[in-house]
């Protein structure tokens, strides 16, 4: 089992063996399960398993783990509808970053960036784990309270720890609220004391964004302080880093410039200096990185207590197929499915040289840029997505692999857990992400901050890319230097290495729309069904409500051009 701390593991075991306490609300995807309340909430282990539930739902599927069917949302398939896999099809895959030839449950519309309300079920079922998720959230909120846990005669031993409770789940509410509007805009606003029965109220985006950032800052002093809190829940740092990427996308959301704001928020994250970044670019997205001290909120997978088909096992199994196998250790053995590659636009992102695959240096110890993580050896592989017909297929030669997430420790070692599920953290927020996100916000006119701070930053991330400078080690090439000039640092050069440095952890549609880039005047790989790409309309730098949701709740209006 993956070494962390056993407490954690005991929330994630309880989330799994946990009924759902949470009754149906007539627009929330809830199943029918009820537990009387009385029976959850007679210890405070019971709290504690609704604690972990808020966390486990977004990267869990259901109460069985493994994809034991008894998922979380009624008539979904369990293993495509886990959040952080369906995260991925919204925020990579209508980009320059991934493709996959399917076309099950939407696939290949959020592909070709030509979704309607009703022909993708990963955009609904999005829709719903996210509002399951601040169901789970309000449910703790109505029942983690003075007056109850003092009728329950719990007062005494949890008073010195139910408002952290709030205020974790207050923030895990925020962050899904953040993601609805981002994805979808003007939506539904549900909290602890909506009704069972009652219809939600449709909130503009921008009431959405307010409500997120009012929570957020309420509840600062209640999380525990930096670094305080036991492995992979959030503390004051994870509500830094949220209000830092709401701030820096606020123009898109709401059209208010709130770039100063970004830029404190971020650089807060940096100078706290709780999460440093890790000395290995490569470490953090191993079986064991619960040791890198970047990542500041983790979604935690175990490929024995935590298994599940639509976490980080995804984002190896999707990647990889049996054959790769035999050139490097990818922790899955023979259990890929190779239904993910490279588009051209990211491979190109990296130097040529970077690029290629050496079969006697399968962590890429020689390369400049370590991020460079792609798998061109299989034999007749190529770069294009397509075949000698300009079609895309199936077959995994058309397109590069792409290899940074691996189910093996860092000294290469298959983790105890075995081959079977992943052991893969999923990093949701981590610091890196900040220091791009600080220069970014000064490039675009932050108050207090200069060019040459900014620079400072990038190439911050850059050195530890290349493993030079500061970064350098023993048995690694680091004799290139990652950093860049002042001249050379611009918003799109910022945009590109975004690209390089978060590829697959599924912000890049949104990085895209904040750069003017998304729907029109740049182009990838099968955008709107094309080979080579084209334009599409503006109304898809928005995902519509599902069909579904508006026959449920026929008050809400549906987002413009759909």
């Amino acid at each position: 089992m993956k070494k962390i701390t056993a407490y954690i593991f005991t929330l994630l075991c309880a989330a799994l063996s946990l009924v759902s306490c949470v009754g149906d609300l007539d627009t929330m995807p809830l199943d029918d399960n009820q537990l009387v309340s009385e029976q959850v909430y007679q210890t405070k282990e019971g709290y504690l398993g609704v604690l972990a539930k808020c966390y486990a739902s977004l990267i869990l599927t259901g109460q069985q783990g493994g994809d034991g069917g008894d998922g979380d949302l009624e008539d979904a398939n369990e293993g495509y509808s886990g959040y952080i896999r369906l995260l991925f099809y919204l925020e990579e895959l209508p980009t320059d970053a991934f493709l996959m030839p399917s076309t099950s449950n939407g696939l290949r519309y959020c592909l070709n960036l030509q979704w309607t309300p009703s022909n993708a079920s990963v955009v609904e079922w999005t829709y719903q784990r996210l509002y399951m998720s601040i169901a789970y959230c309000n449910e703790l909120l109505r029942e983690c309270t003075e007056s109850k846990l003092q009728s329950r005669g719990l007062w005494d031993e949890m008073k010195n720890d139910y408002e952290a409770y709030r205020a974790e789940v207050r923030l895990i509410r925020a962050y899904c609220y953040a993601e609805l509007c981002d994805l979808f805009g003007a939506v539904p606003y549900v909290d602890e004391d909506t009704g069972v029965k009652d219809l939600p109220e449709q909130y503009t985006r921008k009431q959405i964004f307010e409500y997120a950032e009012s929570e957020l800052l309420a509840i600062e002093n209640d999380l525990a302080a930096p670094g305080a809190n036991e492995y992979g829940r959030v503390d004051r740092v994870a509500e830094w880093f949220l209000l830092a990427r709401m701030y820096l996308n606020a123009e898109t959301w709401i059209g208010e410039d709130r770039y100063t704001d970004a830029y404190t928020y971020a650089k807060k994250v940096i100078s706290d200096g709780t999460y440093p970044l890790a000395d290995d670019y490569r470490q953090i997205f191993l079986a064991d990185n619960n040791t890198c001290k970047e990542i500041i909120w983790p979604l935690v997978q175990d490929g024995l207590y935590a298994q599940s088909s639509a976490g980080t096992n995804f984002y190896v199994k999707a990647f990889v197929n049996s054959v790769m196998d035999e050139l490097y250790q990818t922790g899955v053995e023979s259990r890929g499915w190779g239904n993910v590659r490279a588009k051209t636009t990211l491979v190109d992102f990296f130097d040529e040289d970077d690029v290629m695959f050496d079969v006697n240096d399968t962590w890429g110890d020689n390369k400049k840029d370590k991020r460079a993580q792609f798998m061109t050896a299989l034999e007749d592989q190529t770069k294009e997505t397509w075949d000698e017909n300009l079609d895309m297929t199936s077959t995994f030669t058309n397109g590069y692999g792409y290899i940074k997430w691996r189910n093996v420790t860092k000294d290469d070692e298959l983790c105890a857990s075995g081959a079977a599920y992943t052991s893969i953290d999923f990093p949701l927020f981590r610091t890196a992400d900040a220091y791009l996100m600080a220069a970014e916000a000064i490039l675009r006119g932050a108050g207090g901050g200069s060019k040459s701070e900014a620079l400072e930053y990038v190439n911050k991330v850059r050195a530890r890319a290349y493993m030079s400078d500061e970064y350098a080690k023993t048995g690694v090439r680091s004799d290139v230097s990652g950093k860049i000039s002042e001249s050379e640092l611009t918003l799109d050069f910022i945009l590109d290495e975004r690209q390089r440095e978060l590829a697959s952890e599924c912000v890049r549609r949104t990085d895209l729309i904040r750069f003017g880039k998304f729907t029109k005047g740049y182009n990838w790989d099968w955008k709107d069904g094309e080979r080579l790409g084209r334009d599409v309309d503006d109304k898809y730098k928005l995902f519509p409500i599902p069909e579904s949701e508006m026959i449920n709740n026929p008050t809400l209006v549906q987002n413009e051009g759909y």
